[in-house]
């Protein structure tokens, strides 16, 4: 699909083709913004041809080189970004690729998802249509709304990492599934950090574009120490995940000591038992106790004392 934004109120056309529009003086002149969602080849084709650019294929989208990521040439800006949502009810991301070609008078953006981010920018161009007059305006509205975005999930994130600790701290069941909720909070810190950093490493190259961010440096700088504040609160989301794998860690290796350690104070328990049973036993022929009567009793006696010594010696020592 193409949606098209024409100047100035920012109304939006939807389209299969270009050419079902009429005026293609207006298509030229008057856009700002060309939005392709989920295009066809044909469509891609169509819009790079009427207006002079290349649009990136699948793969060139996903490379993570900087030369990759943003190219700027005497006309356009290519830039390739990564988009993150958390798949709902669950604790997986969705990574998605978006392009942005920023000319003199037109946004172009390519993408194959869904974007609230997008939506969201759409619905504020069309209430302020003469704040967004430029392309750069537009691109830097997406960004302010994704850094907003971005702000909610590592939100999402550390009430997510606050709820393990609590769990750690006072749930005396420690299972393996607090370490996976670990691992995932861990995956998802680290993929919202390295979109993070891709975002600034875009932002800082296009600060060094005066001619097309002259009039919004300052918004420019804003986002950038916005992102920056983001990268921290990641950095500090990821200490604390490991802080908590730690500890969950040190608790689990306590339990286990504690297992360990009942294991071999009832082997200690059994022995002398167990010697007096062997010794008793035994099928030699000339054994006194096996003619005396009150031979049977007298060693069931002794394996119970034998039982109770060590056990009193233990929870005197305080072992049990």
């Amino acid at each position: 699909m193409i949606r098209i934004f024409q100047l100035p109120e920012y109304s939006q056309i939807k389209l299969e083709s270009l050419t079902e529009v009429e005026d293609m003086e207006m298509l030229r002149q008057k856009v700002a913004w060309v939005d392709l969602q989920d295009p066809t080849s044909e469509q891609i084709k169509e819009v790079e041809i009427f207006y002079g650019i290349k649009f990136p294929t699948r793969q060139q989208q996903e490379e993570i080189e900087t030369s990759s990521r943003y190219l700027e040439t005497a006309d356009v800006i290519k830039i390739n970004s990564t988009f993150i949502n958390i798949i709902p009810h669950s604790s997986k991301l969705e990574e998605h690729e978006i392009t942005f070609i920023i000319s003199s008078k037109t946004l172009f953006t390519l993408r194959y998802f869904d974007s609230r981010v997008i939506s969201e920018t759409v619905k504020k161009v069309k209430q302020h249509p003469s704040v967004y007059v430029n392309p750069s305006k537009i691109f830097l509205a997406i960004l302010e709304a994704r850094v907003d975005f971005d702000a909610d999930l590592m939100e999402s994130v550390s009430k997510y990492v606050m709820e393990i600790g609590k769990k750690i701290n006072h749930d005396n069941k420690l299972d393996e599934k607090i370490l996976l909720k670990i691992n995932d909070s861990q995956n998802l810190t680290m993929s919202l950090r390295e979109a993070l950093f891709d975002k600034q490493r875009v932002l800082s190259s296009l600060l060094r574009n005066e001619d097309l961010m002259l009039d919004s440096y300052n918004r420019l700088r804003i986002i950038i120490k916005d992102i920056n504040s983001l990268i921290e609160h990641a950095n500090f989301n990821f200490t604390r995940l490991e802080y908590l794998q730690s500890s969950f860690l040190g608790l689990l290796n306590v339990e286990q000591n504690k297992v360990i350690k009942t294991f071999t104070v009832v082997s200690l328990v059994f022995m002398p038992p167990t010697l007096i049973a062997s010794i008793y036993g035994m099928n030699f022929k000339f054994m006194p106790e096996i003619e005396y009567g009150l031979g049977y009793p007298l060693a069931l006696g002794l394996m119970l004392i034998s039982s109770i010594i060590p056990l009193a010696i233990f929870k005197r020592k305080k072992l049990l």
